[in-house]
């Protein structure tokens, strides 16, 4: 069968490009279709240049200093052409979404996932027996795998300044330094940083905002901070302190009275780090996002 000339040379135009389209012709704001798409408002301006000149027409005008925008002509006859399609397949996903089990998919650090998640998860199934948490371990990149798609909250100790992103802080805790009991009696805290002098130090991984104050903390009378070993979560420091093997600075709360091989000292000079609580603005007023940010505001507020 012979080719059709005319479909061969019909540009090859994304879903995305067309979604971003039907939510501003909808929204009539590029502000309220970036909320809705979960995207910035650069990137869903983007997909509308980039749909014009596929289509060699404009679609959008937008007055300087405007907060909604206008459909050209064009652009109103297809927002109507793709409307129905587009409202029906929605339709569609929202009952088949509604007949799944919910799912809530967070991430956050090890350390606070292992010591203080646990309450959370009580109180929150305890209200809320049907949501499925998947929990994803991990403390880096967490804005991006919102805006991405891939989690719906994250609980984190840095504000990552993403505008598509919102955060809210909801607690604080303090640090302490930890050593193997062995080691003999505890050091005034403003001796630590001579005592550590040529000890092991056992460190979170660079970028890790603990590493960044310990080092700080540690190097503040001169002295270089060579780690001897770096992990990715306290949960694995506290090991390797307890076997003998080096001293940390960890979050005070993941020492407690029964880890009787460890020595805490709270460092009350220190700046108490604080904990955030991240979602995507679409979800902000989600029923399930907002009765799990309560149970977390609840049992994380005030941790020392």
């Amino acid at each position: 069968m012979p080719t059709n000339r005319r479909n061969r040379h019909l540009p090859s135009i994304s879903l995305s490009l067309v979604q971003t389209f039907y939510q501003l012709g909808r929204t009539g704001s590029y502000s309220a279709a970036a909320r809705e798409l979960n995207l910035s408002h650069p990137s869903v301006a983007n997909h509308i240049r980039r749909l014009e000149h596929l289509l060699g027409e404009r679609l959008v005008v937008a007055e300087r200093g405007a907060r909604r925008v206008g459909l050209t002509p064009r652009g109103l006859a297809l927002y109507e052409l793709i409307r129905p399609e587009f409202d029906i397949m929605l339709t569609r996903l929202t009952r088949l979404m509604e007949s799944q089990r919910p799912v809530l998919r967070i991430g956050m650090p090890q350390g606070i996932f292992h010591d203080l998640f646990p309450r959370v998860v009580r109180k929150f199934h305890e209200s809320r027996p049907d949501v499925e948490l998947v929990v994803y371990e991990r403390d880096t990149a967490l804005s991006d795998l919102v805006r991405q798609g891939s989690l719906d909250i994250f609980i984190a100790e840095r504000h990552f300044g993403d505008s598509v992103v919102i955060q809210q802080l909801i607690g604080r805790y303090s640090l302490s330094l930890v050593y193997p009991r062995t080691w003999g009696p505890a050091p005034a805290e403003g001796d630590i940083p001579e005592w550590a002098r040529g000890r092991p130090f056992v460190s979170h991984e660079p970028g890790q905002i603990i590493r960044d104050i310990a080092t700080g903390f540690l190097s503040s009378k001169g002295a270089v901070v060579e780690p001897l070993i770096s992990v990715s979560s306290s949960v694995s420091i506290k090991r390797y302190v307890s076997e003998g093997l080096g001293f940390s600075i960890l979050p005070t709360w993941s020492v407690g009275p029964d880890d009787d091989t460890i020595t805490r000292v709270e460092l009350l000079s220190l700046t108490p780090v604080p904990i955030y609580f991240g979602t995507a603005h679409f979800l902000k007023d989600n029923e399930t996002v907002r009765a799990f940010f309560s149970h977390c505001q609840f049992e994380l507020s005030g941790r020392s």
